[in-house]
């Protein structure tokens, strides 16, 4: 017996199923309902428009006590609704959660303090695209407080490994080799052997870049 193909919609429950998420977004931050409406009404989701109302609702939710003149000022803007359909369409492709809460955050803090520099935007956005759910756990472990009583002599690259069970030792080299690519770490000769504090204190690989764009997030 053929298996049965999942239902496709049709264009007026794709329009349907668009309205209901920017109705949503309306019902708890009314002034940013609009411009949520106009960049969906030009967009085709299909199925993927499941990932894009996860975002909305999540950015509904995360601004609803949220109030500012100016921000409100500025999703009006054609800078705003520019960024936001660059988002949006990145989040509709985009399968990994985590990096989904990522471009939430990044909408929400976009929003909070708006004023930034759009084409560091645009740039942090084009990072963000070519992150990998691998990444964000290397840049957590760089993050972390160094360990007390870890002896005498160290790595970085045992200190990952310590921090990073499950990836292994060449995952975690070619990990930071695409990170340093992107200008978010600076961190070279992970075999250089030092005192256990210094491999253990890793956060000083983050670029100025890097900390903007992790701050943004």
């Amino acid at each position: 017996m053929d298996e049965e193909k999942p239902m496709e919609l049709t264009p007026a429950t794709k329009v349907e199923k668009t309205l209901d998420v920017a109705a949503t977004v309306l019902s708890v931050v009314p002034w940013l309902g609009g411009p949520v409406s106009q960049v969906l009404s030009g967009m085709s989701f299909e199925r993927k428009m499941d990932r894009v109302g996860e975002v909305l609702h999540g950015l509904a939710q995360d601004l609803k006590d949220f109030k500012s003149k100016a921000s409100q000022a500025y999703v009006r803007s054609d800078e705003f609704k520019e960024l936001l359909e660059r988002t949006l369409r990145q989040v509709a492709d985009e399968r990994n959660e985590e990096k989904r809460r990522a471009y939430r955050s990044f909408l929400k803090g976009a929003i909070e303090t708006p004023g930034e520099p759009y084409d560091e935007q645009r740039r942090f956005l084009r990072t963000l695209e070519e992150m990998q759910g691998s990444h964000f756990l290397i840049i957590r472990a760089l993050l972390q407080q160094p360990e007390a009583n870890i002896g005498v002599m160290g790595s970085a690259l045992q200190t990952l490994s310590r921090r990073l069970p499950q990836i292994r030792r060449e995952e975690i080299a070619e990990l930071i080799e695409q990170l340093n690519a992107m200008r978010i770490t600076r961190l070279t000769n992970l075999n250089t052997m030092m005192t256990a504090h210094g491999a253990a204190d890793l956060r000083h690989a983050v670029t100025p870049y890097g900390a903007r764009f992790i701050e943004f997030l």
